[in-house]
């Protein structure tokens, strides 16, 4: 499976995490797409890569926000 695949399962992938160690795998798995996928952008310039990974940010900051919690 290439990167591009990878990121769009990643992002139709159903997220329901029960507890913590699964937020932050998650977590550290969407970011490890999104740095791949900016490396593969800075040699192609191709803007639906741009979308892949504005798309996948928003994500990561929603699974980050659960993770940090209410104060």
């Amino acid at each position: 499976m290439n990167l591009l695949e990878r990121a769009v399962e990643f992002e139709t992938r159903k997220f329901s995490f029960k507890t913590t160690s699964d937020r932050i795998l998650a977590s550290r798995e969407v970011k490890a797409l999104i740095l791949e996928l900016n490396e593969v952008y800075k040699l192609e310039k191709d803007p639906e890569i741009m979308d892949l990974m504005k798309r996948l940010t928003a994500v990561k900051q929603k699974i980050e926000k659960r993770l940090k919690g209410r104060r």
